[in-house]
């Protein structure tokens, strides 16, 4: 399961993004609008190509994958809907693939993988090993750097994503670049980069399931 993350039309329904729902331990906004280049690249835009670029090359290899979302014109879904994806069409693993919004100074990528909290704990350690799997394979195929500004050797442990903490398949997350970066940024924006991306995630997909 691919989960693009934000959507198009996220920006003009603040109604209905904002709204608050459980993320397991907490509650936060159903959603948000995302991040965006210096150059006008909005995150969503790029989640959605990386994730449909990664889709048709995990299906080319005999995968069967499904998007939690349909278009990049909508809006949502809510992170609950999109954690509750995975378990619901029987997934074996699930990506959510992002942009982050970090400081301009900062570059690389990370990996997010779940903390323990009341629920997910018999998808912790799979999740951690399917990060590490996407971790691997992203640094070897792109090039890009372990994030600078946060993280550990390119991996964080988050107990407050909802996309984690009801997440009932093993999840990880992955914020490809820093899109506030501008080198990283034009990365992100070619069309020749994001099926480098989208190789090198498949690659860490094969490698989790090959283990």
């Amino acid at each position: 399961m691919l989960d693009p993350g934000h959507n198009g039309g996220n920006a003009s329904h603040p109604e209905e993004i904002n709204k608050q729902v459980s993320v397991g331990n907490g509650r936060k906004a159903c959603d948000t609008t995302g991040t965006v280049t210096p150059e006008g690249y909005s995150e969503h835009a790029f989640n959605w190509d990386l994730a449909n670029r990664l889709a048709k090359v995990l299906r080319d290899k005999g995968a069967e994958v499904t998007l939690t979302r349909e278009s990049d014109i909508g809006v949502g879904p809510c992170i609950t809907e999109r954690a509750a994806t995975g378990g619901r069409v029987g997934a074996d693993a699930a990506l959510s693939i992002h942009g982050d919004g970090g400081p301009p100074s900062g570059h690389g990528f990370h990996v997010i993988v779940p903390a323990p909290v009341a629920g997910n704990a018999g998808i912790v350690d799979e999740s951690v090993q399917l990060g590490k799997a996407i971790r691997a394979a992203y640094h070897a195929g792109t090039g890009l750097p372990y994030a600078t500004y946060i993280g550990e050797d390119g991996l964080d442990r988050r107990d407050d994503l909802g996309g984690l903490n009801l997440a009932k398949v093993p999840t990880a997350f992955i914020e490809c670049g820093n899109m506030s970066n501008e080198v990283e940024a034009a990365k992100m924006a070619s069309l020749t980069f994001r099926r480098r991306m989208a190789d090198s995630l498949a690659k860490g997909f094969e490698d989790y399931f090959s283990r």
